[in-house]
C-alpha cells in the first residue's frame, strides 16, 4: 500500500516537472532521497535540467526544514509528539535530536543533515530553542544543496534504475556521515577553546 501511494505521488509530481520536485520535498511524505533520485530519473529523460532539479530540490528541501522549525518554535514537544508522526518524525527522533542540539549546539543544523535519524528531527529543537532563523536558514542551505546534487547525480546516472537508490547510496552516504561527524567535532572543538580564551 505504502509502496503504491509512493508510485502514485511519484506520477503525479512528475507532471509538474521542477514544481514537482519542490512539493515533494516539501510534503515530505516521501523521503528526500527517493524524490531527488526520481528528479535524477527525469534529467537522464531529459525532461529537466540537473541544475534545475538541484536548485527546486534545495528550495523544497529548506522550506520543509522552516515548516518543521516552526512547528517546533510555536507548537513545541508535545503538538509534535501528537501529530509528528504525519511528518515521518516519531517521539525518539525528537529525543535523539533534542541530546545533539543540547550537546552540540546551533552548529549541528548543518551536521545533522548527513547524519540517519537525526536530519529529519533536528529542526525541532532549533525551534524550540528559537535559535535565530537567519543563522537556521543559512546552516539549513549549506546542507540541504551537497545532500541535493548527491541524490539528483545518483538518480540521474541509475536512470531506469533509480528505484535502486538505496544500494547506490551506500558508498557515498556513509562517507557524507563521516565528514560530518568529523566537521562537528572540529566546531565543538573550535567553540570549546574560543570560551576557554575569553
Amino acid at each position: 500500500m505504502v509502496h503504491d501511494i509512493a508510485v502514485t505521488m511519484l506520477a503525479w509530481l512528475e507532471g509538474l516537472g521542477y514544481w514537482g520536485i519542490m512539493i515533494g520535498l516539501m510534503l515530505e511524505v516521501i523521503p528526500s532521497e527517493i524524490v531527488l533520485s526520481y528528479g535524477g530519473y527525469l534529467v537522464s529523460q531529459g525532461r529537466i535540467t540537473f541544475a534545475g532539479a538541484v536548485l527546486f530540490g534545495t528550495i523544497g528541501g529548506v522550506i520543509a526544514q522552516l515548516l518543521v522549525y516552526w512547528i517546533g518554535r510555536y507548537g513545541g514537544r508535545p503538538f509534535l509528539e501528537r501529530y509528528g508522526k504525519y511528518i515521518l518524525i516519531r517521539k525518539k527522533h525528537i529525543d535523539v535530536a533534542e541530546r545533539w542540539f543540547d550537546r552540540y549546539g546551533t552548529g549541528v543544523i548543518f551536521a545533522a543533515r548527513f547524519i540517519p535519524v537525526v536530519r529529519h528531527a533536528i529542526s525541532i529543537p532549533a525551534g524550540i530553542a528559537r535559535m535565530p532563523l537567519g543563522r537556521f536558514t543559512l546552516l539549513t542551505t549549506l546542507a540541504v544543496i551537497p545532500w541535493s546534487i548527491l541524490f539528483v547525480w545518483l538518480g540521474a546516472a541509475l536512470g531506469e534504475r533509480w528505484g535502486a537508490i538505496d544500494e547506490a547510496a551506500g558508498p557515498y552516504a556513509k562517507p557524507a556521515a563521516l565528514i560530518a561527524a568529523i566537521a562537528l567535532a572540529a566546531y565543538v572543538l573550535f567553540i570549546r577553546k574560543r570560551a576557554k580564551s575569553r
